[in-house]
């Protein structure tokens, strides 16, 4: 098993949250649910990172699994 998770995709997923709610991002790259946990980290080094929204907005999850700042994008697609 890989010390790197598999890229979901070279960009962010932009998302509307709802305040208060709770999101469990894809930290593996592996869930066919993506950009959430569908439990295919099993077995791995990774686990799902939770993100509660403070407010209703839209959020932009990272899609490269690389950021230095998970769940959120920070840009790091573009060097990956």
């Amino acid at each position: 098993m890989s010390d790197s998770p598999t890229i979901a995709q070279k960009g962010p997923f932009p998302v509307e949250v709802t305040e208060g709610k709770s999101y469990f991002w894809c930290a593996c790259g592996l869930s066919k649910r993506q950009l959430f946990c569908d439990g295919s980290h099993k077995g791995t080094r990774f686990e799902p990172v939770k993100y509660t929204a403070d407010s209703g907005k839209k959020v932009f999850f990272c899609g490269c699994k690389h950021s230095a700042n998970p769940p959120l994008c920070d840009g790091t697609h573009s060097k990956v």
